[in-house]
């Protein structure tokens, strides 16, 4: 379907860029209507197979509506899926070992590390065996050809020294569970993670004469090696360097890696000159000298006012335990809240309190699996490093276990909610008319220093451009002045 609007100036020169048959890179702040460049990109390619690829089913279905019928829209897990054998196929929907169960498999007993706060604690095998099945996967999002320690993610309540030891003892074993996998006749489960590095390893064609690659961002390794290899086709990567937020799942920057021309969409769509002046102060703190042009017939109302509660549509937190809270505050003040947090997740704070209440370890959820007893939990998050904990350890000894299981009932409410409760990596790639960004951000740097660490000003960046109309930014407002006043 022709698009009924015409490309602005940024858009246009997209356009003509690509047609130029030439690999493309094109940097498009929040809001920039990168969906609706690529449309435009696709109308003036007709003449050539195009291929769509999105990050997750739900994004690709969309896409194959709004695009022309001469390209396609797919994920790259959905490539991968239809070009392996069924046999292989298959074992993605075995049931997968027992995080514990691969430990005793490989002789791995209880472990002793220190913490960052100094304390001797115990990680159970049901632990190492997480840390190795995860290290399996992010090897397998890499574009490495053999598992390394950069793969293997270790909790960051343990001692830095004490982590990079960590990693050493345990990568022959990942080691030992690839080869498992890829062994000719293996027969055990596999993650779709392990499915798309096999197919990634065969170095599959794609059979498309251009390949448009949205959220190039967060892609991780194995993808871009798997475009990188398609020099039969023109890719054109789309994507926001400063929403890359994945780092913990083993995304890599995109858009500083591809050697291609590039293009900038810095216009948004969404906001106006209020929010795009933030948003700029934001991106500046990151090295960006290209400011963001929000629309100047869109009104943007900034709350800095603590004092001042407007309504909103949807309250944005950096952690899940932040929501949790944020959650439960809304519904004591009478309000029908949505949280966009399954039920399950919820019970398992629930759970892994009533363990570490009763003794026991608690390996659910993974912000509990270092402490051996509540008190454990309660020391952690009144330290300098525990501080992201200290709203459920509050829920738990104020209002008990209980409550928080009742509030995972409340999270499957029917109806149209007041507003939405959300993380902000859940909440990417949506928008509202009215926001409030919590409180809950570590706008100092990790070690100590004044200015947040660069992934947290993305996180944040992410945030405050989520919002159309009204952004409450009340409990963040002194320490973003003091931020900004660093840089002068």
């Amino acid at each position: 379907m022709k698009r009924n609007f015409l490309p602005t100036g940024e858009q246009q020169a997209v356009i003509e860029a690509a047609l130029r048959v030439g690999d493309l890179k094109v940097k498009a702040f929040a809001g920039a209507g990168k969906t609706s460049t690529l449309q435009l990109v696709a109308e003036h390619l007709s003449e050539r197979r195009g291929l769509y690829l999105a990050f997750n089913r739900d994004i690709a279905s969309s896409a194959a509506r709004r695009f022309p019928p001469h390209v396609g829209a797919r994920t790259m897990h959905s490539l991968a899926w239809a070009s392996v054998s069924p046999s292989l196929r298959s074992r993605v929907n075995l049931q997968g070992e027992p995080p514990h169960e691969l430990a005793a498999r490989y002789g791995l007993g209880p472990l002793e590390v220190r913490t960052v706060t100094g304390r001797a604690v115990e990680i159970a095998p049901f632990e190492i065996g997480r840390m190795i099945a995860d290290g399996l996967d992010r090897f397998c999002r890499s574009a490495d050809i053999e598992p390394a320690t950069q793969h293997i993610v270790v909790d960051e309540k343990i001692d830095e020294a004490v982590a990079a030891q960590l990693r050493i003892f345990l990568l022959p074993y990942v080691v030992r569970l690839w080869k498992e996998g890829v062994a000719a006749r293996a027969m055990g489960a596999i993650s779709p993670d392990v499915l798309l590095k096999l197919w990634a390893l065969t170095e599959p064609r794609i059979e498309a004469d251009f390949i448009l690659f949205d959220e190039a961002q967060d892609s991780d390794g194995v993808m871009l090696s798997v475009l990188g290899r398609q020099r039969h086709a023109q890719i054109i990567y789309v994507g926001d360097p400063y929403q890359q937020i994945y780092e913990w799942r083993g995304a890599v920057n995109a858009m500083a890696q591809i050697d291609a021309p590039e293009c900038a969409l810095t216009e948004s769509f969404r906001f106006g000159a209020t929010f795009a002046a933030l948003a700029s102060r934001l991106l500046a703190l990151l090295g960006e000298d290209t400011p963001i042009r929000g629309q100047d017939a869109i009104g943007s109302i900034m709350v800095e006012d603590a004092a001042l509660v407007p309504p909103v549509d949807a309250i944005l937190c950096r952690k899940n335990v932040t929501a949790i809270w944020q959650f439960a505050a809304g519904l004591e003040a009478g309000h029908r809240p949505a949280i966009r947090m399954s039920p399950a997740e919820i019970l398992a704070y629930a759970d892994g309190a009533d363990r570490l209440l009763a003794g026991q370890r608690a390996f659910r959820p993974a912000a509990f699996s270092l402490f051996e007893t509540w008190s454990d939990a309660q020391t952690f998050a009144r330290s300098a490093f525990g501080q992201d904990l200290q709203p459920v350890v509050r829920i738990v000894d104020e209002l008990g276990t209980g409550y928080l299981r009742a509030l995972a009932q409340h999270a499957t409410m029917e109806g149209a909610p007041d507003y939405v409760i959300s993380t902000v990596h859940r909440a990417k790639g949506l928008e509202w008319k009215r926001v409030r960004v919590a409180n809950d951000f570590r706008l100092r740097g990790a070690d100590g220093s004044p200015m947040p660490d660069e992934d947290e000003l993305r996180l944040l960046y992410v945030a405050v451009t989520r919002a159309q109309h009204v952004l409450d930014i009340s409990g963040l407002r002194d320490e973003l002045l003091r931020i900004f006043s660093l840089r002068r």
